[in-house]
C-alpha cells in the first residue's frame, strides 16, 4: 500500500515539476535526470533522481528496489544516461547501471552524505518513503 501511494505521489505530483526544471538546467541543487530505455515500450524515460555523482561513478538508491520503474528498464538495458550538474549548467553523461543487491543502502547513504546536507536531506527522504531500499552503481563514461 505505501509503495503504490508513493509512487503515485511521486509521478503524478513531485516529479513532473523536477523533470521540467531539469529539462531547462534550472533544478535545485541535489537533483539529476536518469534515463533509460523502457523494458517494455523501448522508448526513452527520464526520472529525476538524487545527485549521487562521486568522481566518475553515479551512485543511486532506489526507493522501492525491484519494483522500481527505472530499476526495471535498467536490468533490461545497463546503458543510460545521467543529467549532472557541471558547475552552473547540467551536461549528460553516459553510462552502464549495476544492481548491488549485496550493497547495504543505508550505509552507502550515510557515506555519500557526508560533507553535504542537500544529500543528508535526499537520503532522510528516500528512507521515509522507501520500501525496499536498493543501490544502483553507475559507472560513467570518460568525458
Amino acid at each position: 500500500m505505501k509503495r503504490r501511494v508513493v509512487q503515485r505521489l511521486q509521478k503524478h505530483l513531485l516529479n513532473p515539476p523536477i523533470r521540467f526544471l531539469l529539462a531547462f538546467g534550472v533544478a535545485p541543487p541535489g537533483y539529476a535526470l536518469l534515463e533509460t530505455i523502457g523494458h517494455a515500450s523501448g522508448t526513452r524515460r527520464q526520472t529525476p533522481v538524487g545527485n549521487g555523482l562521486v568522481g566518475d561513478t553515479f551512485w543511486l538508491i532506489a526507493e522501492h528496489g525491484h519494483q522500481a520503474g527505472f530499476v526495471r528498464n535498467l536490468e533490461q538495458d545497463p546503458r543510460v544516461r545521467v543529467k549532472v550538474r557541471n558547475g552552473v549548467r547540467y551536461d549528460w553523461r553516459t553510462g552502464t547501471a549495476y544492481v548491488l543487491v549485496d550493497d547495504d543502502p543505508r550505509a552507502r547513504q550515510r557515506s555519500m552524505r557526508r560533507g553535504h546536507p542537500i544529500r543528508w536531506i535526499a537520503a532522510w527522504a528516500v528512507r521515509v518513503m522507501g520500501t525496499d531500499l536498493l543501490t544502483i552503481r553507475i559507472d560513467l563514461d570518460p568525458n
